[in-house]
């Protein structure tokens, strides 16, 4: 911890707030690849893919999000290179850019659980026009039913609202997964109190 966080953790000061990054982040964010965390050929590849949707319904052109997972045995990976794609290492980190539909996509591989009976997930982190401060949330697999009842992230939500979080596995194996920022059936959105902004 840096010694302005613990003077702020200890004298009880906010952080100062966000600001909204764009839409200037869809030119000196996105990188070469930033969506491929393994190449399209990879033997388990799988799209996690959707739309981003504002409180009325209508589609966010220009959102990026991030996402963050484990890997296929549920290992959290510490390799560097996240920003130089090698075709081989995967990092576990991956971001990209919606087209002007608002529709998103990443290759990845199915992410394992990072402890046995824990449910799996991708940590996902959506930055947009108007978004002051990135929103954080969760996209679970849909398959281990025993594992996502017993989540305690979800377990702590309302049954109606825990949808919001479980990706949909559509015929081809891929993973979809739609973000709503507000209104009915917003997305589940997660705080972080000590993360610094």
């Amino acid at each position: 911890m840096s010694e302005t966080t613990a003077n702020t953790a200890n004298t009880g000061l906010v952080a100062t707030p966000g600001q909204t990054i764009g839409p200037f982040f869809g030119y000196a964010l996105p990188y070469e690849k930033g969506e491929l965390l393994v190449p399209l050929g990879h033997p388990e590849a799988v799209r996690l893919h959707g739309v981003v949707t504002d409180g009325h319904g209508d589609r966010v052109p220009d959102a990026m999000l991030e996402i963050w997972q484990a890997d296929g045995n549920g290992d959290v990976p510490t390799a560097t290179g996240s920003l130089v794609r090698d075709g081989y290492t995967f990092t576990g980190f991956g971001r990209a850019s919606v087209d002007n539909e608002g529709h998103y996509t990443f290759t990845t591989v199915d992410p394992g659980p990072t402890e046995p009976g824990r449910a799996p997930f991708i940590a996902l982190t959506v930055f947009a026009r108007g978004v002051t401060n990135r929103l954080f949330t969760r996209v679970y697999l849909p398959e281990d039913t025993e594992a996502l009842a017993d989540d305690p992230l979800l377990r702590s939500l309302p049954e109606d609202r825990r949808r919001t979080l479980i990706a949909e596995r559509e015929a081809d194996g891929s993973l979809r997964f739609d973000l709503r920022l507000q209104g009915e059936d917003e997305t589940v959105f997660l705080t972080y109190p000590n993360l610094e902004r």
